[in-house]
């Protein structure tokens, strides 16, 4: 059968799944082009082919030249077909010989990043017109793409442009000089208020000005970030663009992440039959130096170790409250990942002083499956967080999680103590130690009660739909609507 394609998407990021990652944005545009693709959406993306990337299966495709900084650049592009996603890589010293895609590290962005992602901007109508697709959508991802739907508005081309906001408080901004530097034609309005010496350019404020339509990961968040508590000063604007402001929750790759068959561990569970999600958490307490002889809750978390994720109230003061916690030895707790070093060197000493402690500075993928799919919950007190994928794969994998009651947090997980017909974890209102500590009390309560409660609970997670389809369809649903 042959398949009619009825829109063309041009999909303009900083990184994306399988080429580059840093994060939870590179996830979200590979599994969300991928999705679109399967239902009859022509997809590309646009991306910085970084000296990193495997260049193997990628051909040459069309070069073109602009003027930025006083002079002329020219850029190459590298092209290769992914489950019938054409991947662009834009080939060009800025991108191709640097080492990481923000920084040598994550603590170390490059001093040049607003060109980089300047270039990047700038690279798009000359690559639509050097290729010749013709895009009726252009969907820029987060601030590294902000400055396209303004180059597109400034440009007066007919194409219309959605700017999607995956985490508001990284914006982008720039100093006076810095955006002296890139040479454009930048509006007094794409810089943040104050003098004109102090003001500064802000590349999350231009996509989400100039763009048709915005849209973030999750209906509550779309709420969230109009509100000045979470609106990380651009609350005025998200408020004026409400009516064009749209929350479309992300979906995870079933294909990764799926329980039955995941490469990590086996044999795999569905919900069906949990028999080997028990064996597995014995696995997981014997690698991570946990004792299994009495049947307590094992708690997990895979986090950045930073505010934003809840380890400041988690850490902080003597004792803390992962010591107050640990010191009842009625549950297991296993933290990994990397960031901030004070709570780095905080989780080192507990880790060394309580023997129901396994703390992991590193990151994973192999310890993430089989910590997510060996636990019994999954711990997420994040302050404010737009989507969330660790509650979605949690979930997915029989694994209750207590959480903050926040943005995609809140849209996905259904609290058991007030809803026990729907409820699948368990959530807190408010920001703060005690109410972490009383979430993690009913989660362990929840526990020891009668074994068929919580493994009914386990069953009605595993069996929430958090398939890009969902999501996916909504977007193709956006850009017909304003394609038109």
């Amino acid at each position: 059968m042959v398949s009619n394609i009825y829109m063309n998407v041009l999909m303009v990021t900083s990184e994306s799944v399988p080429f580059s990652k840093s994060g939870g944005l590179a996830d979200v545009v590979g599994a969300l082009s991928f999705a679109l693709a399967k239902i009859d959406v022509n997809v590309k993306v646009l991306m910085p082919m970084y000296s990193f990337i495997d260049r193997k299966g990628f051909k040459k495709g069309p070069s073109f030249n602009f003027r930025m900084l006083g002079e002329e650049f020219s850029v190459g592009t590298k092209v290769k077909k992914v489950q019938n996603v054409e991947f662009v890589g834009l080939d060009h010293p800025y991108f191709s010989t640097r080492k990481g895609i923000y920084g040598d590290t994550s603590f170390t962005p490059y001093s040049d990043n607003a060109k980089r992602f300047s270039l990047l901007a700038m690279s798009v109508l000359p690559y639509l017109d050097a290729s010749g697709f013709k895009a009726d959508i252009i969907h820029a991802h987060d601030w590294t793409a902000g400055l396209v739907p303004y180059i597109v508005k400034k440009e007066k081309r007919k194409i219309k442009t959605i700017f999607t906001i995956h985490n508001l408080a990284y914006q982008g901004e720039f100093s006076r000089y810095d955006a002296i530097l890139t040479a454009l034609d930048l509006e007094e309005g794409l810089f943040t208020i104050g003098s004109a010496l102090s003001s500064r350019l802000n590349m999350m404020k231009a996509g989400i000005t100039y763009a048709d339509k915005v849209t973030t990961v999750s209906p509550s968040y779309a709420k969230e970030i109009t509100e000045k508590e979470q609106g990380c000063g651009l609350d005025w604007l998200l408020k004026e663009r409400e009516d064009d402001l749209v929350g479309i929750i992300n979906g995870i790759d079933y294909t990764e992440w799926n329980p039955e068959k995941d490469k990590f561990f086996s044999p795999g569970f569905s919900y069906k039959n949990l028999k080997n999600k028990k064996a597995l958490k014995n696995e997981v307490l014997k690698e991570f130096g946990l004792s299994g002889e009495k049947d307590i809750p094992l708690i997990s978390m895979i986090s950045r170790l930073a505010d934003q994720k809840g380890f400041s109230e988690l850490l902080s003061g003597s004792p803390c409250l992962l010591e107050e916690m640990l010191k009842k030895k009625n549950s297991n707790f296993i933290i990994v990942g990397t960031g901030d070093k004070r709570f780095e060197e905080k989780l080192k000493e507990l880790d060394n002083r309580y023997e129901n402690l396994s703390a992991r500075i590193v990151f994973s993928n192999e310890i993430a499956h089989r910590v997510e799919g060996g636990s019994d919950f999954f711990l997420m007190p994040s302050r404010y967080e737009p989507c969330g994928l660790n509650q979605m794969y949690s979930m997915h994998y029989g694994t209750l999680v207590i959480a903050h009651e926040t943005g995609g947090l809140k849209d996905t997980i259904v609290d058991i103590t007030k809803d026990k017909v729907n409820g699948q974890g368990f959530l807190f209102s408010k920001m703060s130690s005690k109410e972490i500590e009383d979430a993690v009390a009913r989660a362990i309560e929840f526990y020891n009660a009668p074994e068929s409660e919580i493994s009914d609970a386990r069953k009605k997670a595993m069996r929430e739909d958090f398939t890009w389809v969902k999501s996916a369809s909504s977007y193709k649903d956006l850009y017909f609507s304003i394609a038109k």
